[in-house]
């Protein structure tokens, strides 16, 4: 199908040096689950997109070359009063396009959906969101988890047997 990716993630991108566990989920335990132990390959903002690139075309270019969108659900991306450049691209090629299938994940308790993006709560509304239910731990998370088990099976199929 020409794509290179099975999922381009999206998330907030935090505009400070402290580490928080948004990005330590979506450079360690979603590589280490869904690329090491499921076989997939993902297209990660600050990991694929190397620095020269314009980040523009960059972002679009990778968008279109993955077969699912993960998107990162979190009051920062809510509260964010310009979203990001790729979670435009993103919900476009999503809703416009209706090319590229989403997968929203939960990772705080948002409440009501009403300071979403007009376009997220569509998405929400046809299809509802994984909630990340786990605490953080030392420990990976288990890929057999439930909520795994839920993130997979929204995911494409891998040719590779696990």
């Amino acid at each position: 199908d020409g794509k290179i990716y099975d999922a381009y993630v999206i998330y907030p991108r935090s505009h400070t040096n402290e580490a928080n566990f948004v990005e330590y989920f979506v450079y360690q335990i979603m590589p280490d689950i869904l690329e090491n132990k499921c076989g997939y390959k993902l297209c990660i903002y600050g990991r694929d997109i190397y620095p020269g690139e314009d980040t523009a075309s960059a972002i679009e270019k990778r968008m279109q070359k993955s077969r699912r969108l993960i998107i990162l659900l979190t009051h920062q991306l809510i509260n964010c009063k310009e979203p990001a450049y790729d979670q435009h691209i993103a919900l476009y090629n999503a809703l416009i396009q209706n090319d590229t299938k989403v997968i929203l994940l939960e990772m705080e308790t948002i409440g009501t959906y009403e300071k979403l993006q007009e376009s997220l709560r569509f998405i929400i509304k046809q299809q509802g969101t994984i909630k990340w239910k786990e605490q953080h731990t030392v420990h990976p998370q288990s890929s057999n988890s439930k909520f795994w088990k839920q993130v997979r099976y929204r995911m494409p199929l891998t040719l590779k047997s696990s």
